[in-house]
């Protein structure tokens, strides 16, 4: 199978459609679904697949349908439940099995391939059909939730109706956005807006 190529795949969505900052691959499957839909039709879902490490960009998936896309959302749903629920102490059995039972599947299989100038580079054995991937992301979920210590890290986006879990490993857990280019630039420019609302009135 080819290398990963380095740079962005040419047909990939400018980054405020996908995100990868949740700093975890199925909590940034997550975050696809505000503030809008993102997984919107499977050439969508494969820059996904491409840009959170899952494929290399030269992939074609060419059994890539609809079907996929409903496949994720699917998966989506029940992680954000488990996290959520984890979160605030409110489990979701139906959520747990269906995850698990995902998880069953085997995942793509990487090897190493050597590029024109030497570079190992990793990559997969063969493109991996729907099944496999979906059991990617629900094996990262279930490695997430049962470690005491990345569990401990969860932590729900401070930003005004932002809804986005992410893992705060910052020194002393200070963290208090998603993306302080995001959620967090625009915390500031609201405060800006309120001192200068408040001098106009003072």
């Amino acid at each position: 199978m080819a290398a990963v190529p380095t740079g962005p795949h040419p047909t990939a969505p400018p980054p405020y459609e996908l995100r990868f900052d949740s700093g975890r691959l199925c909590l940034d499957l997550v975050a696809t679904a505000h503030p809008d839909e993102r997984l919107t039709s499977p050439d969508l879902l494969r820059a996904w697949l491409v840009g959170a490490g899952l494929v290399p960009a030269a992939a074609a998936l060419a059994d890539r349908s609809p079907a996929w896309l409903a496949a994720f959302r699917e998966l989506r749903g029940h992680i954000a439940q488990l996290v959520r629920g984890e979160l605030f102490g409110r489990p979701v059995p139906a959520a747990l099995e269906r995850v698990n039972l995902l998880a069953r599947a085997a995942p793509p299989a990487p090897c190493a391939v050597r590029t024109a100038d030497g570079t190992l580079v990793r990559s997969l054995h063969i493109e991996p059909g729907c099944p496999a991937l979906l059991a990617a992301v629900a094996r990262d979920a279930i490695d997430l939730l049962t470690d005491p210590t990345v569990r401990g890290a969860l932590r729900q986006c401070e930003g005004d109706n932002c809804p986005i879990i992410y893992l705060d490993m910052s020194r002393g857990r200070r963290r208090r956005w998603c993306s302080s280019e995001v959620c967090g630039n625009r915390e500031r420019v609201a405060r800006h807006r309120r001192r200068a609302a408040a001098l106009a009135r003072a």
